[in-house]
């Protein structure tokens, strides 16, 4: 059984830089597709970035330059590095996994495994 554990969040300054991790306990696939997802209140959930086993990856125009996805094959961690944090960036963000890779594009909904979620709150 997979579980996916977020860390990472908390509150920082508008500017601020924060690391967020997804640690993939149970994990066994050597392919994947994960990403990254955030959702505000009161909106829909927005997908932000994403990458394949090959280190393929994809962010969205809104994170593009200030946040990077990243994996560590070798201990199953999934990182979002986010830098220049504005007040907007404020929501829970969640990873997501699926040892299927293909269709692995910004914007894919369906995966396998979803972590509970982990919250940044940026402050101006």
């Amino acid at each position: 059984q997979v579980h996916l554990v977020e860390s990472g969040g908390g509150s920082v300054q508008d500017g601020g830089s924060l690391r967020l991790s997804c640690a993939a306990s149970g994990w066994t696939s050597i392919t994947y597709c994960m990403g990254w997802f955030r959702q505000a209140p009161g909106k829909e959930r927005e997908a932000i970035a994403v990458i394949n086993f090959s280190g393929t990856s994809s962010h969205s125009d809104s994170v593009k330059g200030r946040f990077t996805i990243s994996k560590d094959n070798t201990n199953h961690t999934l990182y979002l590095q986010m830098d220049s944090l504005k007040p907007e960036d404020t929501a829970m963000y969640y990873c997501s996994a699926d040892p299927r890779w293909t269709d692995c594009y910004l914007g894919r909904t369906v995966f396998a495994y979803w972590g509970q979620g982990t919250q940044v709150t940026v402050a101006s």
